[in-house]
């Protein structure tokens, strides 16, 4: 879809005037800008920038979903389950929910073969989800099966009474034993796909983490974090802003890896234990997903490294 800015256009704000000329919502067009799928002469640009006579807006529209879910026979890990709620392992690799791009094989489509039904709070295209773990990451992650429950977690979510610890291998030996990033987090200004601690729209974030093994000789470091507020990355987006970045993450990672990490094919990153209190019951409930093989398989390579010196 391209389209150039005409008068009645000019100086309105990207989101408004692709809204305008490509008669789709204004929140559409903004996620659309937020997806990158928007170009103003030929550059990314953020959905406040403000558009003139003569602009040339291109946009790719992305493809339909179907608004009915199948369920999928997918296998999967189950911690825990009851009539409100079901805990799960996720793999890494595993898309939580349909998007463009992820129109079947997804975390919901086999949450909804093994559950038959899931909440409907959270939207045709994501029911039961109250949140995410990005595709690479591995780990625990609850889904809800009612109504009450979705809300309820939702509320926790929200007031950060969550406890969510992740483990991270990094690059870098912190000299200290523990920090934290208190930095917001917005989109980035040029690249839409990334977020940025710099961003000029951001929202508050905290993360705090503490070493648990440092191996020197590898320059790397194995880190207990916990996220303190839920934005889009933010460990990833955090720990790379204080010259930590995760192992193997291809967006905000260095480039190039090491041998030993080779045979990785997603971030270093998996979400290790979730607690949180029951939303019928109200009774404290805590679970943890034992470290993946990819990992572990890493991180044995890195102690024996590390005996060798």
């Amino acid at each position: 879809m391209i389209f150039v800015v005409g008068e009645s256009e000019a100086g309105q704000r990207l989101d408004m005037a692709l809204a305008a000329l490509a008669d789709i919502s204004r929140s559409q067009a903004r996620r659309w800008i937020d997806e990158d799928r928007v170009r103003v002469n030929d550059r990314s640009c953020a959905a406040s920038r403000r558009v003139g006579v003569g602009d040339s807006i291109e946009a790719q529209p992305p493809a339909p979903i179907p608004a009915k879910i199948a369920a999928e026979p997918i296998p999967l890990v189950i911690l825990f389950e009851d009539e409100d709620l079901v805990v799960v392992d996720k793999p890494a690799g595993m898309v939580v929910h349909p998007a463009p791009g992820h129109p079947s094989g997804t975390l919901v489509h086999a949450l909804l073969y093994h559950c038959g039904t899931l909440t409907s709070v959270g939207g045709v295209l994501r029911p039961g989800i109250v949140h995410r773990l990005d595709r690479g990451t591995s780990g625990v992650l609850v889904a809800a099966k009612s109504d009450l429950a979705h809300l309820g977690l939702a509320r926790q979510f929200a007031a950060h009474s969550v406890e969510r610890v992740y483990r991270a291998l990094v690059r870098g030996v912190p000299k200290e034993d523990a920090g934290r990033v208190d930095r917001p987090i917005g989109r980035h200004a040029r690249d839409r796909k990334r977020m940025s601690v710099h961003a000029r729209s951001a929202r508050e974030a905290h993360t705090a983490w503490r070493v648990t093994r440092r191996f020197v000789r590898s320059d790397r470091a194995w880190l207990e974090v916990r996220p303190e507020t839920g934005r889009t990355h933010q460990i990833r987006v955090h720990l790379a802003s204080v010259g930590l970045p995760i192992v193997g993450d291809p967006v905000y990672g260095r480039k190039g890896r090491a041998e030993l990490e080779s045979s990785l094919q997603r971030p270093a990153l998996h979400a290790e234990r979730l607690g949180f209190a029951h939303p019928r019951s109200g009774i404290r409930l805590c679970f943890d997903a034992p470290i993946p093989e990819d990992l572990a398989a890493i991180l044995s390579a890195l102690e024996r490294r590390e005996e060798m010196g």
